[in-house]
């Protein structure tokens, strides 16, 4: 039974370890790419190319959480008592060695499902798909973390949220529309409030470690007004592409996950406390979640009944 409730645990500090709250933040865009291949482009979905892109962009999302974990610990900026870490370094005695080999292994996976899908379409994949894992590298590692500037939540939502989408879409589709484009701007602005709801819980802590974030320039209540901005915009955004781009009444749907944003922004304007806002980052994650999920099924109505 003790080797049991031992391995019940080891399983769980490995999965902490990845963070899989986060891994919405690579499925969703997947999964919407996909959608807008099919919905807008008529495409047949090759679903083999779909899992692959789907494993793989996990794989890297993981991986990057990693990184995360490996190099703050190795700036002092975790310790066993730091709030929205892994900590299987810090609270549970694994070797840094460790997690930096997990987290290349995995990269090596995604690697090799990369090749799979660049053999099936196209070559110039694989440049990108390098420049993308280098960004999740350099997000926390190297001499000028990313993650430490004020740049974090524009490069994530770029690669993690934009371009996950057109990649998942040229897959598809083997091009690149002025469609998918729009539809992917969404996505790429809630990634980015997901980094920013981060760096607005961890201001005090990114502040004493001399990180530069957007939070920290703007101040605490301006950030908290930005994420509101990110969240009006996406939905806004959808609304307009409705209005104007031919786009079915259906993709209004996303309305449905409207109350994770006002409570995300309720949170953080009433707590300040970085344990009494995780659930604010909850909400903030989940509205990425829900958003890109609910835009994906209204354009899938739009293709089977339209």
């Amino acid at each position: 039974m003790t080797k049991v409730i031992e391995a019940d645990r080891g399983f769980k500090v490995w999965w902490h370890l990845t963070r899989p709250h986060t891994l919405t933040a690579s499925f969703v865009p997947v999964f919407l790419g996909t959608a807008i291949a099919l919905a807008i482009e008529k495409q047949t979905i090759d679903f083999g190319l779909f899992f692959a892109m789907l494993i793989a962009s996990m794989l890297i999302q993981a991986a990057t959480n990693m990184f995360n974990e490996y190099y703050d610990y190795k700036l002092g900026l975790d310790n066993e008592h730091s709030v929205g870490i892994g900590g299987t370094i810090v609270r549970h005695g694994v070797q840094p060695k460790t997690i930096m080999i997990i987290a290349l292994s995995f990269y090596a996976i995604a690697m090799l499902l990369g090749i799979y899908i660049c053999a099936s379409t196209s070559w110039w994949l694989a440049a990108v798909g390098l420049v993308c894992m280098l960004i999740g590298f350099l997000y926390t590692g190297g001499p000028y973390p990313i993650a430490y500037s004020p740049f974090g939540e524009l490069v994530s939502g770029a690669v993690m949220g934009m371009g996950i989408v057109l990649i998942a879409f040229y897959i598809q589709t083997l091009t690149v529309t002025l469609d998918a484009i729009l539809l992917s701007i969404p996505s790429m602005i809630l990634v980015g409030a997901i980094m920013l709801s981060n760096n607005i819980r961890d201001i005090v802590g990114d502040t004493e470690g001399g990180r530069k974030t957007l939070a920290i320039l703007v101040g605490r209540d301006n950030a908290i007004s930005v994420l509101s901005g990110f969240f009006i915009v996406s939905y806004l955004w959808v609304i307009a592409l409705v209005a104007i781009d031919g786009i079915t009444f259906w993709a209004l749907i996303i309305f449905l996950s409207v109350p994770k944003p006002l409570r995300a922004i309720q949170i953080f304007r009433d707590k300040k406390e970085a344990k009494e806002v995780m659930p604010a980052m909850k909400f903030t994650a989940q509205t990425n979640t829900f958003f890109g999920f609910l835009l994906g099924i209204g354009l899938l109505i739009q293709y089977f009944f339209y």
